[in-house]
């Protein structure tokens, strides 16, 4: 996994400092982002609408995996424009990413890895990695990340910024 590199978000008028007093760690995040349940996902349409939706999905070694029917809104906007923003549910512990989507076919074994976080995040959900090959699987490895902790903003507010610039497939 790519170690992001942090610093501060470029929104001067919140108050937010230069120093690095009070920034989080990236391990926050990504044990946030594990332990997740719902993703929102944000995608834009071919018209340039916006459109948004949560979906379950599991985070392996700083890669989103998620899935969805071939027929969703979801599926055709990213076929058109990969670029999404996803974030958790929680406005007081906020995570925010954003980057591209790929549409993968992951190896089996990483099938079977997916497969088995799905089986142990969620009760009475226990897909095989034969039941997610069948479906539209899309790897998503963030560009940027946004995170902090309300009760402490702006003195929690990172960014984070990570090296590549598209990500690869499983």
């Amino acid at each position: 996994m790519l170690m992001p590199t942090r610093m501060r978000p470029g929104m001067h008028e919140y108050g937010i400092s230069g120093g690095v007093d009070g920034m989080l760690e990236w391990a926050w995040v990504d044990a946030k982002l594990r332990d997740a349940r719902n993703y929102w996902i944000a995608s834009t349409r071919p018209n340039g609408r916006p459109h948004s939706a949560p979906v379950w999905a599991v985070w392996i070694d700083g890669v989103l995996y998620f899935g969805s029917e071939k027929t969703s809104v979801k599926v055709r906007n990213i076929s058109a424009n990969p670029y999404i923003s996803v974030h958790l549910e929680s406005g007081d512990e906020v995570v925010i990413l954003e980057g591209r989507a790929v549409l993968a076919a992951p190896e089996p074994g990483v099938l079977d890895g997916i497969a088995a976080e799905y089986t142990r995040k969620y009760a009475g959900y226990s897909p095989t990695a034969d039941d997610l090959r069948k479906s539209m699987i899309f790897v998503f490895r963030p560009e940027t990340a946004l995170a902090w902790i309300e009760q402490d903003f702006p003195r929690t507010a990172t960014k984070f910024v990570f090296a590549q610039t598209a990500p690869q497939p499983g």
